[in-house]
């Protein structure tokens, strides 16, 4: 997974009105990864846990609340 550089430059500038290097957007990139990959193990578990075989925004939803933002 990679999470174009481009995407997040533009996400931080719209959102707080600066520009990123290219190497500040790959290492927020690489934390996004990780993090989304956190979240997807997580919902995978409780989906299964659950006997569902798809993710629902419902596990999404219990990871925040189990772990905030």
């Amino acid at each position: 997974m990679n999470i174009p550089k481009v995407a997040i430059k533009k996400l931080v500038k719209k959102r707080k009105g600066i520009s990123l290097t290219d190497s500040a957007a790959s290492s927020i990139s690489l934390i996004l990864e990780k993090k989304a990959s956190k979240i997807a193990k997580y919902a995978f578990a409780r989906a299964k846990k659950l006997g569902r075989d798809t993710i629902l925004k419902e596990d999404i939803d219990a990871y925040r609340l189990k772990y905030g933002d």
